[in-house]
């Protein structure tokens, strides 16, 4: 798993365990525990919803960049393939020359 799969995963382990940690030593009615859990699910779904937002701006950004670096390399390969064929070019003629003189 990357480092964002870890982070997540942690980010959901800590959330699960404290939700369940909170329950267990909660003295309260089930009414106020029922609207603190839904406030704290729908703070981690915030996070979360982040969290992927995160990752997808990220996935795009290395995409991007991945797509920039192809583009270069495409871009000297074409260069250095020019450069042989005129190189080419030149020899042939040089050959000509040599055989018409």
């Amino acid at each position: 798993m990357n480092k964002s799969g870890n982070f997540i995963a942690g980010i959901l382990t800590g959330a699960l365990a404290g939700t369940v940690l909170a329950l267990l030593y909660a003295p309260d009615t089930g009414k106020n525990t029922r609207n603190r859990l839904s406030y704290q699910l729908s703070n981690y779904k915030d996070e979360l919803n982040d969290l992927i937002s995160q990752l997808r701006e990220e996935k795009q950004q290395l995409i991007s960049e991945a797509k920039d670096k192809g583009d270069k390399v495409v871009q000297s390969a074409k260069q250095k393939a020019d450069d042989l064929i005129k190189e080419a070019e030149t020899l042939l003629e040089s050959i000509d020359d040599v055989k018409e003189g």
